[in-house]
């Protein structure tokens, strides 16, 4: 049963990149309708910095600035073009972390999600640590069949190949000042994104082992914030899987078009006032 403080005792942000825009403005729109204050909150990719827009109240600021820095990126390199930073890594990542630094990289961010609700950021180890980058670059095929064959948010196929998913605890992270690398870490994507060390081993996007990471201890009532429709969404009680009406502008790693970021945001309130309207929260 939910508390009498709020509707939801979890909320989990599903990845997707940019198309994470649509959570933005979904629980922007919920939070202001309705009691909204979760013991638990756990995230992965894109959605990791969901999580720290909602943990700072800082999603609108998030969502202009990546819009900002967009507008002076004409063009999205290819993979197969050589990247002049030193550390190997792409325009694409150097970008993402520019703009996670600026949004939530200082004291007053780092404190708020340091002392704020319990908050797991899911990651990933590809299945060899030498070759990270092409081990994880052959899981994301095996994630693109999954995704298409069995079409269920919890995923298993990558899983069976040696990807290994492991929630780390944001609230320390942001306490240690490594919140940042954190988040950059869960939307690692390869071959686009270079696979950083954390912990020491290196860290690929998680979106491949499960889109709907549930926080540990999972109890009470959950909010799961999807960015691309499934056919078999899991019919568990206590939990409310929500995903967009319909294919969201943003395209993932589309990073030269802020106009659909900010579509995509409006997405996320119109899809969120249609969840109120409906009473769907009460199911």
């Amino acid at each position: 049963m939910v508390g009498s403080k709020t509707f939801f005792d979890q909320i989990v942000f599903s990845g997707g990149g940019t198309r994470c825009l649509w959570q933005g403005g979904f629980i922007d729109v919920l939070r202001n309708e309705i009691p909204i204050e979760p013991a638990r909150i756990s995230g992965l990719s894109g959605g990791a910095l969901t999580c720290c827009g909602f943990m700072t109240r800082r999603g609108q600021a998030i969502r202009d600035h990546m819009c900002e820095v967009f507008a002076a990126h004409d063009r999205n390199i290819p993979l197969h073009e050589p990247f002049d930073d030193e550390d190997g890594n792409s325009p694409h990542q150097r970008m993402y972390r520019k703009i996670v630094e600026s949004s939530i990289g200082d004291p007053q961010a780092l404190r708020q999600i340091a002392e704020g609700p319990q908050m797991q950021i899911l990651i990933a180890r590809p299945p060899s640590g030498r070759w990270a980058k092409l081990s994880g670059a052959a899981m994301t095929l095996v994630y693109e069949a999954d995704t298409v064959i069995r079409s269920n948010p919890h995923l298993k196929w990558a899983e069976n190949f040696g990807l290994t998913g492991e929630l780390v605890d944001a609230n320390k992270a942001a306490r240690d000042g490594k919140i940042v690398d954190l988040i950059c870490a869960a939307a690692t994507i390869p071959p686009a994104f270079e696979p950083p060390l954390w912990g020491g081993k290196p860290a690929v996007d998680a979106g491949m082992v499960d889109q709907a990471p549930m926080p540990v201890p999972d109890q009470g009532r959950s909010l799961i914030l999807l960015t691309k429709r499934f056919r078999d969404i899991p019919q568990v009680e206590g939990r409310v899987y929500v995903c967009p009406s319909e294919s969201v502008a943003a395209d993932k790693i589309d990073f030269t078009d802020p106009e659909k970021l900010r579509d995509t945001w409006r997405q996320g309130e119109e899809d969120a006032r249609r969840f109120l309207a409906d009473g769907l929260m009460n199911d």
